[in-house]
């Protein structure tokens, strides 16, 4: 009986419970599209790099501190002979020499462009080798054959509109141009990169300007086992080399390739979260305002001998079947977003399959977890409510009972949150250490969050009275009822504005975060940074002929360079630590004002090392204190500190600086770094802006380099951090549509929660058009209100980030006041939009059907 009644009432409302469905359709889809995208990409690379991993890679051995190596001069190569070792290894059927270099750049000699990915991934140059599991095949022409022949790989090709016949120029060593004789195509897929094919011999003259391989490629006959080949290479070749099975091969590539869909699975997964939350409160609305309509109904039910409990379960069933069919449509939907997903990946040149899309029975839990634990969990409290429903009290009214008691306890505990959590944020914006203000703030934005929710209900009668005083004085008596409906019913105003303060509270406190960020850096680039000009090429950094021909430049006085070399240092406490030296030119202290707590800026040309206020704590160092570098190769050197830097310029902070001069005494040029950054300084007089144009000039030959003058490089900080506030919105975008679709919710089920009553108010003269009126300032009123408290509190976990990482560098805290703005404007608009619907139903009614409904 209880599930045929729970059955019935449901069909009987499906079309009320449509737009609670879609918020659960919507976060169940974010979930499990997220993690079916997540598998097939994992899955993807996990058999491209076990289709294409040998048995065994000999290759230089790493660098003895830290995972990469510096940016050299000279990549890391084995010699030719090296293959004939390998060969002669027991259990070794074929072994190839390999060439892969990364530090080079593609170049369209036409247009003069770089050809290659942006989104971060490789360029690389390769010889063609034809191994067991070669990657790619040659699809259009064939393979390079001699020393002006190249292929191109088939999406780098297209990408850049280049063909068989084209010319493609290489820039390593030297410039080289090529003929592309051959396009290659991946077997499984393409992680991103560019690759450029050369033949052996050419491959050895282009990038080392000798005979090498940076690898030893080798595949055994079955005889012995991967580990047992990689125990006689290392016997065979001694210190100096590392050898690495199929399985540490395959290893190394996924975690170089899982770092990067790890963080889109876990942002998503985030942003999936806050729309999970939203779409509770959504729920929570829904089934309240189905409760409240259903007062009689519930109020018969306990009169023929329905229980409490059987009450309440029959609600929770309502909410269970919601959960189960909104959880089956968003698991589809969820299909749909992943394949959108690796079509964007693909448009970035990431190709991954989507017809090979990996549906786990994980993606299937997660998403009925999450649909029908939510739906079921948001209902409770309306289906709790329900069950409390005395029969006479019910038969009697048609509202649910007032529950004064349970206001005050909310008030309590709303109190006590908001207030223990503006607490915590205090505590956070003025404690010494940022990991401590960062453990206070994310306790801090937990407690004023669920307070607000909480306290919602009591602030809308408060609040509403105040946002909507004018609108009687301004639409008269459609404006007095928008009003005094939005406070009739507090908690349905509070728990629908909720779902839009969560929304835009996230917008605004990153909006605070980035503008910050962007003005704090400004700051101290203005403040810090007395060069004109900065030069960069990319990771691949500045090759000592763009340094000269920034030097040759008219209007150029003098260059700095940055080089970083990684290595091991030793202070007096005993400790070895494992970082880089930011190895400067002479001039460095003249183009550069060191943030000093102690010490001379100037002892850095006479020896000395510059370090940070943090690592000087952390070791107990003080001026003249001496620290031994360890640069490796047996390479040595003691240094004094001659400057203490104190913490907070974002320029400076966690770097060791000394002179290049310095440095070179240890480590010999040939083996120093290439120029990471190069720094240009007007000749006095010089006009900055034509000397800028110059160097543009200067460098037309070297398309992988880039000059900015100070103006320049702001910008590009600024659309670096942009950047990341877009995608921020983009993901919040999805939670404040299903706030939307709350307050559409709301207003539809508020309509036909008082069909008697429009009736009445259209039988004494309110007209269709000011009874459209009042639903379209009713919703305004809801979702402005929902901006205000959204602005209060994303405002305050702004302004506390900020507080907290100041000494991080987010020194000059940026309110965006256009942002609050336009925020506070879209809330009107979402207002008018959500109204649309329900206004539209209500202006349709007929009077006379209205007024005798029951």
């Amino acid at each position: 009986m209880l599930l045929k009644t729970s059955l019935r009432s449901f069909f009987a409302h499906k079309g009320r419970m449509l737009l609670s469905l879609i918020a659960v359709v919507l976060s169940v889809a974010f979930v499990s599209g997220t993690l079916v995208f997540s598998n097939t990409a994992t899955s993807t690379f996990d058999r491209l790099f076990a289709s294409t991993s040998s048995d065994l890679s000999v290759k230089p051995a790493k660098p003895e501190f830290g995972e990469e190596d510096d940016t050299r001069a000279k990549t890391r190569t084995v010699p030719v002979d090296a293959v004939g070792k390998v060969a002669a290894l027991p259990g070794v059927k074929t072994a190839i020499g390999q060439i892969s270099v990364e530090s080079t750049t593609l170049v369209n000699p036409g247009t003069n462009k770089k050809v290659g990915p942006t989104t971060g991934a490789p360029t690389i140059v390769a010889n063609w080798a034809d191994t067991p599991r070669n990657p790619v095949e040659i699809t259009s022409g064939h393979v390079p054959q001699g020393a002006g022949e190249v292929v191109l790989d088939a999406d780098t090709a297209k990408k850049a509109k280049l063909g068989l016949g084209d010319r493609l120029r290489v820039i390593a060593v030297d410039n080289h141009d090529f003929t592309i004789v051959g396009i290659a195509t991946f077997k499984t897929t393409n992680p991103g990169a560019a690759l450029a094919f050369l033949d052996t011999a050419t491959a050895q003259n282009v990038l080392f300007r000798q005979a090498a391989f940076t690898s030893v490629e080798a595949f055994g006959d079955g005889s012995r086992s991967d580990e047992q080949l990689k125990s006689d290479a290392l016997a065979a070749f001694g210190t100096g080399f590392q050898a690495m099975t199929a399985a540490e091969q395959k290893a190394e590539k996924a975690k170089d390739a899982g770092s990067f869909l790890d963080f889109m699975k876990y942002a998503m997964l985030g942003f999936a979260g806050i729309s999970v939350l939203v779409g509770g409160f959504l729920i929570i609305n829904t089934f309240s305002m189905l409760v409240a309509q259903r007062t009689r109904e519930i109020g018969l039910l306990r009169a023929v001998g329905g229980s409490r409990r059987q009450v309440n379960r029959s609600v929770l069933v309502e909410a269970l079947l919601l959960g189960v069919s909104g959880s089956t449509l968003g698991v589809a939907a969820g299909l749909g977003l992943a394949v959108g997903l690796i079509q964007l990946m693909n448009a970035a040149g990431m190709h991954l399959d989507a017809s090979d899309l990996q549906i786990g029975a994980s993606v299937f839990v997660a998403g009925y977890a999450v649909g029908i634990v939510i739906t079921v969990f948001s209902a409770w409290i309306p289906a709790r409510r329900a069950s409390r429903i005395a029969p006479i009290a019910a038969l009697r009214d048609h509202g649910t009972p007032a529950e004064p008691r349970s206001n005050t306890v909310r008030a309590i505990i709303g109190l006590v949150l908001t207030v223990g959590g503006a607490g915590l944020l205090g505590l956070a914006a003025t404690a010494d250490k940022t990991a401590t203000g960062g453990q206070y703030i994310g306790l801090g934005v937990l407690f004023t969050l669920v307070g607000f929710v909480v306290l919602g209900p009591l602030l809308a009668t408060t609040v509403v009275r105040v946002l909507g005083a004018l609108l009687p004085a301004v639409f008269g008596p459609s404006g007095k009822l928008a009003q005094r409906n939005a406070m009739r019913n507090p908690r349905r105003t509070g728990a629908t504005a909720a779902a839009l303060m969560i929304g835009l509270a996230l917008v605004i406190g990153a909006s605070v975060f980035t503008s910050t960020v962007i003005k704090s850096t400004n700051q101290q680039l203005d403040r810090s940074v007395g060069a004109d000009y900065i030069v960069t090429a990319g990771q691949n950094g500045v090759p000592e002929k763009i340094v000269d021909a920034v030097r040759k430049t008219p209007g150029v006085d003098h260059i700095t360079e940055q080089k970083e070399l990684s290595a091991r240092f030793t202070t007096p406490d005993g400790k070895a630590t494992t970082s880089r030296v930011a190895a400067v030119t002479g001039r460095f202290t003249e183009d550069f004002a060191l943030p000093v707590k102690a010490g001379a800026a100037d002892s850095l040309n006479q020896g000395a090392l510059a370090v940070g206020e943090d690592y000087a704590k952390d070791h107990g160092l003080k001026v003249g204190d001496t620290i031994k570098i360890e640069y490796g190769e047996g390479r040595f050197q003691t240094l004094p500190v001659g400057v203490i830097m104190t913490k907070g310029n974002q320029l400076f902070d966690g770097a060791i600086f000394a002179a290049l001069d310095t440095v070179a005494k240890a480590v010999p040029a040939a083996d120093q770094p290439v120029t990471t950054v190069a720094f240009g300084t007007a000749t006095a007089g010089a006009d900055v802006a034509k000397t800028l144009t110059a160097l543009e000039g200067a460098l037309t030959e070297y398309p992988q380099a880039s000059v900015r003058d100070q103006a320049g490089y702001k910008e590009l900080v600024q659309e670096q951090v942009n950047s990341l506030l877009y995608m921020i919105y983009g993901l919040l975008f999805l939670a404040i549509v299903v706030a939307v679709l709350g307050v559409i919710n709301t207003l539809a089920l508020s309509v036909v929660e008082r069909t008697r009553e429009i009736g009445l108010l259209r039988a004494i003269g309110l007209s269709r058009r000011q009874l459209r009126r009042m639903i379209r300032l009713e919703s305004v009123v809801i979702a402005v209100f929902g901006a205000v408290l959204g602005t209060a509190l994303g405002l305050a976990w702004g302004v506390t980030g900020q507080r907290v990482l100041r000494s991080q560098g987010l020194e000059a805290l940026a309110v965006p006041v256009t942002t609050i703005a336009f925020t506070l404007a879209a809330s009107v608009v979402i207002g008018l939009l959500a109204a649309l619907i329900p206004a539209f139903r209500a202006g349709r009614m007929n009077v006379l059907a209205a007024i005798a409904t029951d």
